[in-house]
């Protein structure tokens, strides 16, 4: 769940009065994508989610190139987007200029997104034009030319793209949350690189990566829109289909690393301060990935409401759920009053670890969570990535049926218990004034 959502969401909860007597209200709850509308099949050595959609006209393919952050080390983190971006430079069958042209007489677009789990390379395209796009799509994917003067020019963008996190507070902040908090773990290792990361990466090991790594066991595709499984079968037999198999396998990753609670202090003269902390959580397979996601969403609203809207003392605050094979948590917040704030907040999270829910107004909340994420998933793009996580963190597509379910099966004891189990040993990022930093109320989270 990203931060703009949950503060959203918070100030839903907030209004909802959790915990606490709140007004009754009227929901109508928003459903997941149909499993039943979805097919699984396996072609050319692809495992393929096909979900049907005549009523749209638009169709999302996303290929994942499975393993992510742990197919990747500290040396050459960034790698997989790195080639991938560079391969929108020219192939054997698309040099540049022609590759260009060419999408833009389609006006459809191939995106790049690189997450821990996986590397997201796909296709935004309608039906009319899928099957041009495709082939520069397949193009790219089996034969980027990987020229020295273009991928030179790229790697430029990476680094100037890398460097300014520290323009950012808070994408500096999310950078340094994960490598600190788990730090030993291939979390840590950020998928999009490091300034020492892509600077050191030659050519050589793009094509060394591309031919080692680039191979159908490693893909997932999943296909939303208005075309069909033959159709597909046709496009990837034709071409991703003829890549080499290769061994490898998914698995959940390892269990996120837990240590002594710690601080780290970066001095950045600021109008506000950014605080940020993590906590290791579950796999997605466990029964309590669920429960930390209520409870995270219960811990939002509580914050909301006494930090931002009672005391006045931030504009953004949040317990995020951390969405990924191996789940985990947080705190977040901007503010110019910052141990005040830290003590509010663990004020909160102790009242969430040692109170009674509600049970009613629990009720309320997983109605409005389940209606807000399902519109979130509205769009093809989002259902796709929700049939890549129901498959790969739950191991079947079936899991979109539960999900609503598994919602409504948490209960207030159930949110007591995986806060006591799961919301601590935090490690905080704090950037900004550092006569300011509450380190050692952080150390004691």
């Amino acid at each position: 769940m990203n931060r703009g959502w949950g503060r959203a969401l918070a100030l839903v909860l907030f209004v909802s009065g959790i915990p606490g007597p709140a007004r009754a209200q009227s929901t109508v709850a928003a459903s997941p994508p149909d499993s039943a509308a979805t097919t699984t099949y396996e072609t050319g050595g692809i495992r393929v989610i096909h979900r049907y959609s005549p009523s749209s006209d638009v169709v999302v393919a996303n290929l994942y190139l499975l393993g992510g952050a742990r197919q990747m080390t500290a040396d050459n983190a960034g790698i997989e987007p790195l080639l991938l971006e560079a391969s929108e430079r020219g192939t054997r069958t698309y040099p540049k200029d022609r590759l260009r042209r060419q999408m833009a007489r389609l006006g459809t677009s191939i995106v790049t997104s690189a997450d821990p789990d996986w590397t997201n390379f796909g296709i935004r395209a309608t039906r009319s034009t899928l099957d041009s796009t495709w082939a520069v799509f397949a193009s790219r994917v089996m034969q980027p030319t990987l020229d020295s003067l273009e991928f030179e020019i790229v790697r430029s963008q990476f680094l100037g793209a890398v460097r300014q996190r520290k323009d950012s507070p808070d994408a500096l902040l999310e950078f340094l949350a994960d490598s600190f908090a788990f730090s030993g773990h291939p979390y840590a290792v950020p998928t999009t690189g490091t300034e020492t990361s892509i600077a050191r990466l030659k050519l050589t090991d793009l094509r060394r990566y591309h031919a080692e790594q680039f191979v159908t066991s490693r893909m997932l595709l999943v296909v939303v829109g208005n075309v069909t499984p033959t159709h597909i079968q046709r496009l990837v037999g034709k071409t991703l289909a003829r890549l080499p198999a290769g061994t490898y396998r998914w698995t959940l990753p390892d269990t996120l690393p837990r240590s002594k609670d710690a601080a780290l202090i970066v001095d950045r003269a600021l109008p506000t301060n950014y605080i940020m902390g993590r906590y290791a959580g579950p796999l997605a397979s466990s029964n309590d990935y669920v429960a930390l996601r209520v409870a995270s969403a219960v811990l939002s609203g509580q914050l909301f409401g006494e930090i931002r809207s009672r005391r006045n003392l931030t504009y953004a605050v949040d317990a995020p759920f951390i969405e990924r094979a191996v789940g985990a948590g947080g705190l977040y917040v901007t503010t110019v009053a910052p141990d005040v704030t830290i003590d509010l907040m663990r004020e909160q999270l102790d009242g969430l670890k040692g109170g009674t829910l509600d049970e009613a107004g629990l009720d309320r909340l997983v109605a409005q969570f389940s209606t807000q994420y399902f519109l979130e998933n509205e769009s093809n793009a989002s259902q796709a990535n929700f049939l890549a996580r129901a498959y790969l963190f739950h191991g079947s597509i079936s899991a979109l049926d539960r999900f609503a379910e598994d919602l409504r099966a948490v209960s207030p004891e159930d949110v007591r218990r995986v806060a006591q189990r799961y919301m601590k040993d935090f490690r905080f990022v704090y950037i900004g004034d550092p006569k300011r930093a509450p380190t050692r109320q952080m150390e004691r989270f």
